[in-house]
């Protein structure tokens, strides 16, 4: 029974380490990374879907990301949705694709997304937290119920509070070494 409860409450937090990475891709660092344009979803016959499944999207160099879609009819589509994401950089289409020249960042910039990597860091420490709560409350009903003793649920406690104080330094680690990236010049 706390067999099962350790390893579901492991594989949750790494989940959100695996969400919090997910969410890293998506800032801008030195060089620009396809991932920015994740959350951007156009609008493909009433679905909304992502533009790495309307046609493809690669990063050509440093400042570049090229998206060209399957489909010349989405490439208005293409331009607006970007301008609406606000991503920092205006789309120029020609007759096949849409390029996004992103500017080197600045300074301030850089500071701004660094507080953002901060920010999701500390979304990622609570999102732990919260599985650290609902695993001491699974114990406690296991105590209540009378399926564990009252020492073996103390050391429950114990085990799932060193895993939550794991991840946390794993997450601190991560925003660090994030940090560093983004403001590296």
């Amino acid at each position: 029974m706390l067999k099962e409860l350790y390893e579901n409450t492991k594989t949750n937090m790494q989940k959100s380490l695996d969400s919090l990475k997910r969410d890293f891709g998506t800032l801008r660092s030195g060089k620009v990374s396809t991932m920015i344009l994740d959350n951007i979803r156009i609008d493909y016959y009433g679905n909304p879907t992502p533009l790495n499944q309307i046609g493809s999207v690669i990063a050509q160099d440093a400042t570049t990301i090229i998206i060209t879609p399957w489909e010349k009819s989405l490439l208005k589509e293409i331009e607006r949705a970007i301008a609406e994401a606000n991503i920092g950089v205006n789309p120029n289409s020609d007759s096949d694709c849409v390029k996004l020249f992103f500017p080197p960042m600045t300074k301030e910039q850089r500071q701004m997304i660094a507080k953002e990597t901060k920010s999701m860091g500390e979304k990622a420490k609570i999102a732990l937290r919260n599985i650290r709560q609902d695993s001491n409350n699974s114990i406690k009903k296991l105590e209540k119920d009378k399926q564990i003793t009252e020492d073996e649920s103390r050391n429950a406690h114990d085990k799932i509070q060193k895993y939550t104080d794991e991840f946390v330094k794993k997450v601190d680690e991560m925003v660090k070494n994030k940090e560093e990236e983004i403001l590296k010049v």
